[in-house]
Order: C-alpha cells, then structure tokens, then sequence
C-alpha cells in the first residue's frame, strides 16, 4: 500500500502574497470549494482579524460542509504577553477554522534581530502559544520558519525549537525554507537527520521558490520522511513564489507511487488551476508543466509525426491523467503530420501526399515568416485549411475603410469608422463609432452585415492583445495582433500581421467574422468562389 501525503494548500494566504494577487472574500470562497472538490487536506483562509475579507471568509466558511479542514494563519504571542491575552491567538479561536498554523522563528538569528528578545523567551513564546490553542481543541500546525537557514547556523537551536513545539502538542511541525535558498540535498540530509532528533515525529515541508527549487526541494523532503507538503496552486506567493502543488501533486502520485488525491480528482488539477487563475486574473505561464497550455504541445514536425504513431515518443505522461490535452501546433517548423493532425481535429480530410498539403505548408512558413503566428489563432488557421480544401467561399467583399479620431481638449477621444463593402453585388457603406479605432470598425462591419447575418449580433470581440514585432524599427515596427472573440458557444483567437496596426486590427476582425459565419449563406446570396482572406466565408 502507498504510503499518504498530507497536501495542505495555502494559495488564499501565502499565495495572496504574491505581486499581482489580490482574492475578494467571495473569490476564496469559490477557490475553497474548487480546492476541496480537488481533494486538498487543508486550505489555509487567511489571518483572522487581520483585513475584513478574511473575516468574511471565515464567517461564511463555517457553513460550506467542506470535507477539507478550513485553517486559520498567525504568529506565536507576543513577547513578554501571555497567550491567553494576545489578540492575534484570540482571533483564531474566534475564527471558527478547524485548524491553526502558527509561524515561529527558528532561526537565532532572526529570534535576535526581527523579533530582538532572547532565545528562551522564543522557546517559550512557541510553547506558549500553541498550548493555549490546543487547550480550545484545535488542531495545530507549527511552521518553523527560516527553519533550514537556522539550521545551517545554529542546528541545536533549530532543532530544539521543534522539540518545544512537539512538548506543546504541535500535531505537524512544518520546516520551512522561507528565503528559498536551499538545495535540494541540503534538505534530504537536514530532515533525514531529522529523523533520529524527533522519532516518529509527524514533519511537513514549506518551500519558496528563489532558486527555482521549490517543488526539487519539496519532493527531496518527502523521499527523505515529510508527510505534509504545504505549497500553492500555481506557484503564486511571495517574490518568487511558493511551491507549486500543480507539480507536486502529479509528481508524489503519478511519478513517485504516493498517494496524495483520489485518482478520480487529479483529472480535475488542469482546471482547477486554470480556474483559479481566472479568478486570480494573471497569465498562466503557458509552458507551466502539467496544466499549461503548452504543456502538451508539439511544434516540430519529426515530433509530430511520432505521437501520431504513439505519444509517449514525446510526452512523459497521457496528458489525460491530469485533465489537460494534447496539441499540435501549426508554424514555421510545422511538417505535414502537423496540417494532417490539425485538418483531422477540425473534420476535414486531407491527404498528406497531396500537392494542396504541401502548398498550405508553404504558405504557412511563408506567412509566419511575416509575423504571423497560428500558435494562438486557430480560427485563422482553420480558414487557411479550408480554402486550402475549397471550403471557403465568398459572402462580402471589401472595398475600402477610413478612419476618423478626433481629440478635443477637456472631452475624450471620439473614433468613428466609415466602411464600404459589396453584399451580393450591392455596395453597401456604414459608419460606426467606438471607445477606440477597433471598436469603431467592429460596431461599422457589423452594422453593415447584421441584415444578411444576424447571428453576428450573438458574436462579440473578447480580447485584444498587439505585439511589436521589431522593436528596433519603433513607431515604423510592424506589429501582430490577436482578437478573441465569443459567442454563447464558443470562443475563437485571429490573427493580422502589419506595419499599420489599423490594417493588422481590419484583417484579425474580418477573420473572426469569417469564422463566425462558417456554415452559413443569406437567402439573397449565390454561391461564389473560393476567395482570399479578407472576404467572408460559406462552406
């Protein structure tokens, strides 16, 4: 039988530390519930009494019913208090949490520089401390910080700091590598030598992660005896972050045989994280292993054509066993196992050998040669392979657009767009206003459109991103943007690639109007021919 790994998560608390991370009392409470439907032990809320989001999230965590333990975060009383009269050990008691952490120092170092009081008065202030909390019935977590670096430099002192916490009745002592400087077999031999200090002691291990180490020195802790690992979704945390429980967790399960979640709920850990992002409002790091975007994503096209014999020619695990897929990307470097694998997930048939395939390859490498990049514009791409295939088919042509920005002093900027088209043969000319030049060609096409195709009043443009290409070249660089788009069913990414960032902006929306209308063909409309890219498309 596996032997069991406590996880305790700490993304509402530490994670919070991080730059850019901010959870109102209502994102911890929908994280909370993501993360013990995951199958987390612990989810550390937050510091009771110390902002009132926090006080909000234990209040309402009392009635959640959730199978994980709500754990509440504070320091070791005060020096020279009594643990009875701190305020910060009273509001965890309050607090309603099933579970406490306590930090305290471990360090001499710190114990006489940050805290300036004597090593004893430590000893006792953590003794103190988590007696009195156990005392009320709580469980406690003690978290040693600086706990490696104390070691290092005073190994009796750090040491007997554990041994006062397990005489107070600590139920896990937690070694922590605060700063994050630790090397991996500097944490195997520290905690093996652990355990002939404190036999049969229950350990836990928190990293940071300012070497890179975090989850190396957290899997070393655990080969060496830890059985809690404490860490964050993502990695978020303080400078660097925190170990990141979206590796530890397939690491421990899937490589090292613990058993760490049900294996039912590690098909859940790529969306849990991508949940929890959202809500976090960061990029993801799309390389992040495991639940990244690219995590399961294939470029070259020696590498392509292996998996499409067997993935495990190029990737370590089935991207299955952790909710996430597999992906081949299209680019310069892509051969013609990538087109026929994209043509595949797209329904359409293509034969590898033909002379079409090895054209959309040209014209890809081409293409990308300019700037553009299908990485992140399927729906570009996927009109690409369709007229490729004679699927596209002419339902507007374009004729000109202008732009007007107009900025008068103390009123904010008005940008109106005049677009003329050819609609079945009619011309057709509307002029649209928006918050900015984009928006007021979206509001001027789709003005012009909606009667042929009034499903395109369901669409809507989701995200604008405009990347320098050459940033040497300046205000004369061109420039590749990406439009997301979505309707009540989907969402799709296009791509326009110019020295005009207009012009880039007109060719990225025409194509997310094109991919919109796949399908579909107005009553007043006659089938055309296959067009070029800025036309709309009928298949």
């Amino acid at each position: 039988m596996s032997k069991s790994i406590s996880i305790f998560d700490t993304t509402l608390r530490d994670g919070t530390q991080g730059e850019g991370i901010s959870f109102s009392a209502d994102d911890k409470i929908k994280i909370a519930r993501k993360l013990d439907a995951l199958g987390v032990h612990y989810i550390e809320g937050g510091i009771p009494g110390s902002n009132s989001k926090d006080i909000e999230f234990f209040r309402r965590a009392k009635d959640l019913g959730l199978s994980s333990k709500i754990t509440a975060f504070g320091s070791t009383r005060r020096k020279g208090m009594a643990a009875e009269h701190d305020a910060n050990l009273k509001c965890i008691l309050e607090s309603g949490a099933q579970a406490a952490t306590l930090v305290g120092k471990s360090w001499d170092f710190h114990v006489h520089t940050a805290l300036q009081t004597t090593l004893e008065e430590n000893l006792a202030m953590i003794y103190d401390s988590i007696a009195y909390l156990k005392t009320s019935g709580l469980e406690v977590i003690f978290d040693a910080e600086h706990f490696f670096d104390g070691y290092k430099n005073n190994p009796e002192y750090a040491v007997s700091v554990l041994k006062k916490a397990r005489e107070a009745g600590a139920d896990w002592l937690v070694m922590c590598d605060t700063n994050g400087g630790t090397l991996p077999h500097e944490v195997h031999g520290i905690v093996t030598s652990l355990n002939t200090e404190l036999p049969g002691a229950p350990l836990g291990i928190h990293t940071h992660n300012d070497c890179e180490l975090a989850v190396a020195n957290t899997l070393s802790a655990v080969q060496a005896g830890v059985t809690q690992v404490q860490g964050t979704m993502n990695g978020y945390g303080e400078r660097c972050g925190n170990a990141n429980l979206c590796s530890i967790i397939p690491n421990l399960q899937l490589k090292m045989g613990y058993q760490v979640i049900g294996d039912d709920s590690i098909t859940n850990l790529t969306s849990t994280a991508r949940y929890i992002n959202e809500i976090a409002n960061v990029n993801m790091p799309v390389n992040q292993p495991y639940v990244g975007n690219a995590a399961f994503a294939h470029k070259g096209g020696i590498h392509v054509s292996a998996i499409m014999r067997d993935s495990r020619t190029y990737e370590h695990i089935a991207p299955e066993l952790v909710g996430n897929k597999q992906r081949i990307l299209v680019s310069e470097l892509a051969g013609q196992s990538n087109i026929v694998s994209k043509a595949q997930d797209m329904g359409l048939s293509f034969d590898p050998s033909s002379e079409q395939a090895k054209n959309v390859i040209s014209k890809i490498k081409d293409l990308e040669h300019q700037g553009y990049q299908f990485e992140g514009a399927d729906a570009s791409l996927e009109l690409l392979l369709r007229e490729a295939n004679g699927e596209v088919h002419e339902l507007f042509t374009f004729e000109s657009f202008k732009m007007l920005v107009e900025k008068t002093a103390g009123r904010p900027v008005v940008s109106e767009a005049f677009v003329k088209i050819n609609v079945a043969g009619q011309s057709i000319y509307t002029a649209g206003e928006g918050n900015g030049p984009v928006n007021a060609l979206d509001n001027a096409l789709r003005k012009a459109l909606v009667q042929y195709f009034p499903t395109l009043t369901d669409m809507h443009l989701s995200d604008y991103k405009v990347r320098v290409l050459d940033d040497k070249e300046t205000t004369a660089a061109r420039v590749r943007v990406l439009i997301e788009s979505k309707n009540a069913d989907q969402s799709w990414n296009t791509v326009g690639v110019s020295g005009n960032v207009i012009e880039a902006s007109w060719e990225a929306l025409v194509d997310s109007m094109r991919y919109a209308l796949i399908g579909q063909m107005s009553p007043e409309l006659q089938e055309g021919e296959a067009l070029p890219r800025q036309g709309i498309v009928n298949h």
